[in-house]
């Protein structure tokens, strides 16, 4: 089995460029917000078109899924001119139903965090190390039941998914009937109104149909 561990050496192996690097990302994590929930519709002109009413959109990144159906919600990083744009994106949606692309899934935002960055630098002072484990090794259990923890965590989320894309696919047909039910009493009320014949009950009747 393979696994990895973190240490900290005790000698400065980064240097200041480094340092630097890392500072800057870490400003471009503050400025940025992790919204998902997303509709599989929502494509990069859709977020900015969206979001760009709370600043400039700098940037936009889909995080992939790899081990789930593609018509499971999506996730996506971004990043927004200042910091003061990105908490008046977290702010506003997580106050009020933020729809895109009208499906029947409100999106949700939250504040970028490390983690969630695959090309983020490595953490000056901070280095990874891999070896492969035996099973004799002490890590060797510990590492089986983080596995089959992953394993577990996963299959309950995709289940949870299913749940969720079965009741929003219910919604979404209720949502088309009442659309088309209410498109057909405007379109009568239209026709009653454009033909004459509303006009000619209120005159009947002595009633006012329009104000003048």
């Amino acid at each position: 089995m393979y696994c990895y561990r973190l240490s900290v050496p005790s000698y400065m192996d980064s240097t200041s460029t480094a340092e630097a690097d890392y500072a800057v990302f870490l400003e471009k994590v503050k400025r940025t917000v992790y919204i998902d929930n997303l509709s599989p519709q929502v494509t990069e002109s859709v977020m900015r078109t969206a979001l760009g009413q709370f600043g400039t959109v700098k940037n936009v990144q889909f995080i992939p899924n790899y081990t789930g159906p593609k018509n499971i919600p999506r996730c996506a990083l971004v990043e927004m001119e200042c910091r003061r744009q990105a908490e008046a994106v977290v702010s506003e949606i997580t106050q009020f139903p933020f729809m895109m692309s009208g499906m029947p899934r409100p999106a949700r935002a939250f504040r970028a965090e490390v983690e969630m960055f695959d090309d983020r630098p490595i953490k000056p002072g901070r280095r990874i190390q891999c070896r492969w484990v035996d099973r004799k090794d002490p890590d060797f259990e510990v590492a089986s039941k983080i596995k089959c923890l992953v394993r577990k965590h996963a299959a309950e989320d995709l289940f949870l998914l299913q749940q969720q894309l079965a009741q929003e696919e219910k919604l979404a047909k209720q949502q088309e009937e009442t659309l088309k039910a209410n498109y057909k009493k405007f379109t009568i009320i239209d026709n009653v109104v454009s033909d004459g014949t509303a006009p000619g009950l209120a005159k009947f009747y002595n009633m006012k149909v329009f104000d003048a």
